[in-house]
């Protein structure tokens, strides 16, 4: 008798992406937990403690998944990458899903993607593997400072990946003229907001 495959996660749901490229589509979100990225501004810190969520099987997540119509499931936390997904995304591109993961690159890459968003924060650099591999650059600006940042991290993308810049949730009223006047002189970027927030949604 196999083992089953276990991971952590603190939550799964089937709701609206809210951010970033796939804004609005309706995906299932399976949110890992464990980071040890830990920015000051995480929406989800109850996600940072690994010990604190139960382990579920990968067949139980599955179980879940299709119970809904979605076509894509999204992999985020905590740092998903602290976690082998290797297995995950194979047992859920076998049954037809799109994989997405949402991630700040500190840990290696596994799994097998569709689609990857990469948010690099300063507390912990991205390992550099993960360049190539990126989709969607989403920077969160908490500080007029951060745009020089970003563009440290644009320059190292691929051409054809997707460059968001997203006000930090508690500093929209400061940061969102901000973006909009960067994006206006430099049109690589776009703007994203959390819209999932806006539609009271997860």
């Amino acid at each position: 008798m196999s083992i089953p495959h276990l991971l952590p996660v603190m939550e799964h749901f089937y709701t609206l992406q809210g951010e970033g490229m796939h804004q609005g589509k309706a995906a299932y979100f399976i949110r890992l937990a464990g980071c040890d990225v830990g920015c000051v501004w995480c929406d989800v810190k109850e996600s940072w403690d690994r010990s604190k969520h139960p382990d579920l099987s990968i067949d139980e997540l599955l179980a879940a998944i299709q119970q809904t119509p979605t076509e894509i499931v999204v992999i985020t936390g905590g740092e998903p990458l602290m976690h082998n997904l290797s297995t995950l995304t194979t047992r859920l591109k076998h049954a037809g899903y799109k994989t997405h993961l949402e991630t700040s690159g500190a840990h290696p890459l596994s799994g097998t993607w569709d689609w990857i968003c990469l948010s690099p924060k300063k507390f912990r650099a991205p390992q550099q593997e993960i360049f190539t591999m990126t989709n969607e650059l989403k920077v969160v600006i908490f500080h007029p400072s951060d745009f020089a940042w970003a563009e440290q991290y644009a320059l190292q993308m691929r051409t054809d990946t997707v460059l968001y810049l997203q006000p930090e949730w508690d500093r929209s009223a400061e940061m969102i003229p901000l973006i909009v006047d960067y994006v206006k002189a430099h049109p690589r970027w776009r703007a994203t907001l959390q819209v999932h927030k806006y539609l009271n949604v997860p």
